[in-house]
């Protein structure tokens, strides 16, 4: 699995892929925050806080983490190397986490950069410090386990079909309905107790509680389940 793991880093930085992918990410979110004026805007708000980041970056990552993980079986079907790596000693559960573990790693490598914000606004505020660091750390915490998600349903798509266009489709179509879907459908209810339960089941929910600072193990356990059932989904449609 590590070797496997190695092998679609060594892919991602050997071509474009894991450069752009890094490298939008860290343009779009700066020139929102810094340069172009807006919500986004921190210094245009007054406010020492990230909270434009963290709006911004999962509709990002909506793109992004599609492009990242539309080639990872699509590409292995089309030029037919999915059957040299059954031939492999390591299962179909081994593989899938070997290729998303490396998704998960470079999406870790493009959110990284980002904590330079958060000292660049620690040391803009006055007084100095005045920043809520809870928050930015719940996050940051919870962007990061919406990202894993993001990568667990674009495996998935990409082992639906050998077009990566489709797959890369599918992936946005997903990761949006999971992030933003419940909530549309939640809003149709007049019910605050309806809504609250539809809306429980999507990822922006759990993301916003984390946003507060507190990391309650009920919304880790949504992200890891979340996750753990589109990563067996794959390996039950790897294994047909």
């Amino acid at each position: 699995m590590i070797v496997l793991l190695k092998k679609e880093l060594r892919s991602f930085f050997s071509s474009a892929t894991g450069y752009i992918v890094i490298g939008v990410f860290l343009l779009i979110t700066g020139l929102f925050l810094w340069v172009f004026p807006g919500e986004y805007n921190i210094i245009e708000s007054g406010y020492a806080q990230l909270d434009g980041l963290f709006s911004l970056a999962p509709w990002l990552y909506l793109f992004l983490v599609p492009a990242v993980t539309m080639r990872m079986f699509a590409e292995e079907k089309r030029n037919g190397t999915i059957e040299l790596l059954y031939t492999k000693p390591i299962s179909e559960l081994e593989i899938i986490l070997g290729k998303y573990l490396a998704g998960v790693v470079l999406v870790m490598l493009s959110l990284l950069p980002t904590i330079i914000y958060f000292f660049t606004v620690y040391y803009l505020a006055e007084p100095l410090g005045n920043v809520d660091t809870g928050a930015f750390w719940g996050s940051f915490i919870g962007l990061f386990f919406l990202a894993t998600i993001y990568v667990a349903i674009g495996l998935l798509a990409s082992s639906i079909s050998d077009n990566q266009i489709i797959s890369f489709i599918l992936a946005m179509f997903l990761c949006f309905f999971f992030y933003n879907g419940f909530d549309l459908v939640g809003s149709l209810f007049t019910s605050g107790k309806v809504i609250s339960a539809i809306s429980a089941f999507g990822i922006n929910a759990h993301y916003e509680s984390m946003s507060r600072g507190v990391i309650d193990s009920r919304d880790v356990i949504y992200f890891l389940s979340v996750t753990a059932l589109f990563v067996f989904s794959t390996k039950w449609i790897i294994k047909r």
